[in-house]
């Protein structure tokens, strides 16, 4: 991450920026800056970082790592 004009870079975020246009800023108006800078935040932490699938992790959520790993804890 980081080259200036790597394609692989450029790819990641425009399907992040496509799916935030999607499923936050198409939704509604916003009557603020802070108000849309809220809805952004919250969305981000919310939905993408716990539902998208991670290569690190096995192409799982983290939501499905953590409860693979926390069932495999508590049974040791």
């Amino acid at each position: 991450m980081g080259r200036v004009g790597a394609a692989g870079d450029n790819a990641a975020l425009e399907s992040f920026f496509a799916l935030l246009q999607k499923n936050v800023l198409d939704r509604r108006r916003w009557t603020s800056r802070a108000e849309l800078r809220l809805a952004i935040i919250t969305w981000t932490e919310r939905t993408y970082h716990r539902r998208r699938r991670r290569r690190r992790l096995g192409r799982l959520t983290p939501i499905e790592y953590e409860s693979i790993h926390h069932t495999a804890a508590n049974t040791a």
